[in-house]
């Protein structure tokens, strides 16, 4: 069989696979595949089976089918722009958080190889390496403070080997093999997220239920704050407005003769309350008449006045 027929064969089984998939499963993770070798991915299929299904392919293969079934679900539409580079999908139904745990467990750890580009900063720890006394001038060369302990090199300090998006060179990584550290680890990538026909970054899926909450909290406390400040009542603002106007009220009533259930609450508060500080020196002296009589009436008190507004609405 001729190249080209291979291609159409493969063609011809891989389209109506995709397509049912893609009609089978609301939700598809879109996932990098660097540096998954076969074995790897073999088991990635095998502990995911019966969560999610995994089904890597060519780009353009994969174009042209989600194009050629855009007439039956134009959401899928979304899902182009981002079939690029060295991609896969992984498509579930339920559960996103627990396919995306299961996904993040099954990566290994792998050493570094010259000339690939470090996906994390690696450290080199503190401490006895293990090697021999001869081997401080390498270290000297990547600029690691190394002292002799009991016949072997000890690594004074915690040196930053490499940096997260740079080239792993030669004597980095003979040093981290040397040294029997796998600093990197590889797996599915988590990019992209089709869920229900929304498309959305990898990274909204850390987003939980508290941090919704507190940003909602902190929406209505600014809306409140604006309402209040414009004078224009909404329903964030109208419960404060409400409040700061029965504290006004109240405070009418106990400088006036004007009263009403609440207010009458108000004043058996204060009038079984401790006497005012200022009232006892007050009485001894000869010359405090008027502040006497001024510690006779009940003034209302922020504190109390406060509990008053927010029992309106116990």
């Amino acid at each position: 069989m001729s190249g080209a027929e291979n291609r159409a064969a493969r063609r011809s089984t891989y389209f109506p696979r995709l397509v049912k998939l893609l009609d089978e499963y609301p939700n598809i993770f879109i996932v990098g595949v660097d540096n998954v070798g076969s074995a790897q991915m073999s088991k990635i299929r095998h502990a995911l089976r019966g969560k999610a299904v995994v089904l890597m392919g060519k780009n353009t293969m994969i174009r042209k089918a989600i194009r050629e079934h855009l007439e039956n679900n134009k959401a899928l539409a979304e899902i182009l722009p981002y079939v690029r580079g060295n991609v896969g999908f992984v498509f579930f139904k339920s559960d996103l958080q627990g396919v995306k745990k299961a996904l993040l467990e099954l990566r290994v750890a792998a050493p570094a190889k010259a000339g690939t580009v470090a996906p994390n900063d690696v450290v080199v720890p503190a401490g006895p390496t293990g090697m021999e006394p001869t081997m401080t001038s390498f270290l000297q060369a990547l600029n690691i403070q190394s002292k002799i302990t009991r016949g072997q090199v000890e690594i004074t300090n915690d040196v930053q080997l490499i940096k997260a998006g740079t080239k792993v060179g030669a004597s980095e990584a003979n040093l981290l093999g040397k040294l029997d550290i796998k600093p990197f680890s590889y797996g599915l990538v988590l990019r992209t997220v089709y869920e229900n026909g929304s498309i959305y970054e990898a990274s909204w899926t850390e987003i939980t239920d508290e941090d919704i909450l507190s940003k909602f909290q902190n929406g209505v406390k600014n809306l409140a704050a604006i309402s209040l400040s414009i004078h224009y009542p909404t329903i964030a603002s109208v419960p404060h407005s409400v409040v700061a106007a029965f504290k006004r009220v109240v405070a009418i009533g106990l400088a006036t003769d004007y009263s009403f259930p609440k207010a009458e609450e108000a004043k058996k508060a204060l009038s079984s309350g401790p006497a005012p500080a200022a009232a006892a020196p007050a009485a001894a002296s000869k010359g405090a008449a008027p502040a006497a009589a001024k510690a006779k009436e009940p003034e209302p008190e922020p504190e109390e006045e406060e509990e008053m507004g927010l029992g309106m609405f116990d």
